[in-house]
Formats: C-alpha cells, sequence, structure tokens
C-alpha cells in the first residue's frame, strides 16, 4: 500500500494529466521536434515538483525518493505522455547520483529538478542494452548509442561504457543526434554518435555495480510504466464493454467476455504489486531488491502485453483506426517489453 502523502501525489498528477487532456495530445507531439507538449512538462514540474522527487534536497531536489518519482512514472503511463520524466528525472538524474561525482551533482541536477534541463543516458549497442555502444579511449569516446530516450533534446548527455560513465556536451565535437523510427509513435528514441569526442569522467567507482543498479532503476521505472498503462487500458475496455450493444445487450454482460476481463484484472492487480515492491525495494537498497526487479520486470511486462491484446480484441475493429488510444498502448506495450533489455539469466546468476 501507499501512503497518504504518496496517494496525494498520484492524485495531483492525475488531475493535472486529466485537465491537460494529455493523452488527446499524443498525436500532436509525435509529429514534433521534442516529441512531447512542452507546456505538459512545465506545469508538471512547476505545480508539481515531478522531476525534483527522487533528486536529494542538496542538490535542488526535493528529496522525497524514487519510489515517488516512479508512481509520476505510472501516472505518465495511463497517458503515454512522452515527457522527460522516464529518461531524465528519472534514469538521468539517478546516472549522475550513481556516479558518485558530487562536482557533477552540485552542476547538473538543480536544473534537472527544477525541469528546465534534460539528461539523456547513451548506453545500448544495435544490440540492446546488454553491450555498451560507446567504447572509452581515456577522456575521449567513439561509437554509437542506440534507442536512446530524449537523445536529441537532451542539455547534457550520460555515456555507459565499460570502463564507466561519462558527460558529453552535445555540441562537442564528434556527436551527431538523430531520431529514429520505432514501432510505438509515441515513444521518441535516437541514436547518438560519437567520433572522437571529448568527454569527462564521472566518479571513479566501478562502473560494475554502477551499471547493475542502473539497470534495475530501468527496469523498476518501465514497470511502473506498464502498471498504469495497463490500469488504463483494462478500464477503457470495461467502459467499452458497457456501452456496446449486440444482440440487444452489452456485450459486458456476456459471460465470456466477464471471465477474460477478470484475468486483466488478476494481471493488472499482481503487476501492480510486484511492481510497488519493486520500487520500494529499491529506495530503500533492500538486500531483496535484485529479486524483486527481476520478478516486477517479467511479470508486469506479461502483463501489460496480456492486457494491451485483449483491449485490441475487445474493442473489436475500432481498435485498429488511428483515431482510436488502443493500438498506441498495444504499440507500448511491446516496446516497453524489451525497453531497456529483458532478463536472459536465470534469478540465481544475478
Amino acid at each position: 500500500m501507499i501512503s497518504e502523502e504518496q496517494q496525494e501525489l498520484v492524485s495531483a498528477v492525475r488531475g493535472l494529466l486529466a485537465k491537460r487532456d494529455a493523452r488527446a495530445g499524443i498525436r500532436k507531439a509525435i509529429d514534433t521536434d521534442l516529441g512531447y507538449d512542452p507546456r505538459l512538462w512545465a506545469q508538471l514540474c512547476e505545480q508539481v515538483g515531478v522531476a525534483a522527487l527522487a533528486i536529494p534536497e542538496e542538490f535542488g531536489g526535493f528529496g522525497a525518493g524514487l519510489a515517488e518519482a516512479l508512481l509520476v512514472v505510472g501516472e505518465l503511463g495511463r497517458t503515454l505522455a512522452d515527457v522527460p520524466m522516464l529518461g531524465s528525472a528519472v534514469l538521468g538524474a539517478q546516472a549522475v547520483l550513481l556516479s558518485g561525482d558530487t562536482d557533477a551533482c552540485e552542476r547538473l541536477l538543480p536544473g534537472i529538478a527544477e525541469g528546465s534541463a534534460t539528461l539523456a543516458v547513451c548506453w545500448a549497442s544495435a544490440r540492446g542494452w546488454d553491450e555498451f555502444g560507446v567504447r572509452a579511449d581515456g577522456d575521449t569516446l567513439d561509437g554509437v548509442a542506440h534507442y536512446v530516450l530524449d537523445g536529441t533534446i537532451a542539455d547534457t548527455l550520460i555515456v555507459v561504457t565499460e570502463s564507466g560513465l561519462f558527460e558529453v556536451d552535445p555540441a562537442a565535437t564528434g556527436v551527431e543526434r538523430r531520431k529514429v523510427a520505432a514501432m510505438d509513435p509515441s515513444r521518441a528514441l535516437s541514436e547518438v554518435t560519437f567520433a572522437v569526442t571529448p568527454a569527462r569522467r564521472l566518479g571513479a567507482a566501478d562502473p560494475g555495480p554502477v551499471v547493475e543498479q542502473l539497470r534495475r532503476i530501468a527496469w523498476a521505472a518501465v514497470a511502473a510504466e506498464q502498471v498504469g498503462a495497463a490500469e488504463y487500458c483494462l478500464e477503457a475496455t470495461v467502459e467499452y464493454t458497457k456501452s456496446r450493444v449486440q444482440f440487444g445487450r452489452a456485450i459486458g454482460s456476456f459471460q465470456a467476455l466477464k471471465h477474460r476481463m477478470a484475468d486483466m484484472y488478476v494481471l493488472a492487480e499482481s503487476a501492480k504489486s510486484t511492481a510497488l515492491t519493486a520500487a520500494i525495494a529499491l529506495a530503500e537498497n533492500s538486500p531483496a531488491a535484485a529479486e524483486d526487479v527481476w520478478v516486477a520486470r517479467n511479470q508486469c511486462s506479461e502483463a501489460f502485453t496480456t492486457i494491451a491484446s485483449e483491449t485490441i480484441q475487445m474493442h473489436g475493429g475500432i481498435a485498429i483506426t488511428w483515431e482510436h488510444d488502443a493500438h498506441l498502448y498495444f504499440k507500448r506495450a511491446h516496446g516497453d517489453a524489451q525497453l531497456f533489455g529483458t532478463p536472459k539469466r536465470p534469478l540465481a546468476a544475478h
């Protein structure tokens, strides 16, 4: 269960998203350079302070915690709003914090907390997040980072390499950024190329544990998003089956559909529990965090994919039209299932 204060945070974010009709703005944002509504992001930061939640007070944040930030990610998942919360305020900020570089934290995080600046984490190779797309040679970088969130708009690039984390100015020599086509049009992904690019090393910690913790945070954040999106799909399906009439009665009254929606509900609730458990475990640095995140990553991906598929089926032909939202959630479900990689080894091997 979440606390009263956390519930108030959820209500505030949901209320603002509803007021701004964030879901209806998805298609307008898809064709813009930013890929999101900047006014919505500004209001979320100014009125609710979402970007400051997981940033310590000493670096300009609220110091609320990672669990609170992931609750916001979940609410954004309900609308598919692709504001820089997941890529910048969560993953980017946590990467800087994990580096242990106090100077970088003092320089970069205040702007992230107030929403005036953004970070992009450059990590994956073309084969995914199990390989690094960029290699370091001293203080210069070469290679291509794939599937980067907020990559074309970020004010600072945080590059994850085998030898550690680096900070790069997007205007530096050898940096090229371009948006790439993705199956999920509501999620802006990009490729960032580095060619003998000067970089600043962040911290001196062993990169192995830092990268593994960053991966866990990424998986927990995606799980939170999947839960929010899955819950909306379920709610939308229930409402549709109440209003859609066949053979003189609402289709939701048919026993077969009742059973299918009951199964969707069980999946959504179990996913919600695992995602919340993972978020709390990470926030509290629990010894069980690796296991809890592994469970959430698998459970939430399966739940969202199944629920989104059932949403398509139970909405019928209307669900695959561009004007309806169902196909966007279906595409996000499949994209999220691959985002930041998937567990490929038995849990005991972690």
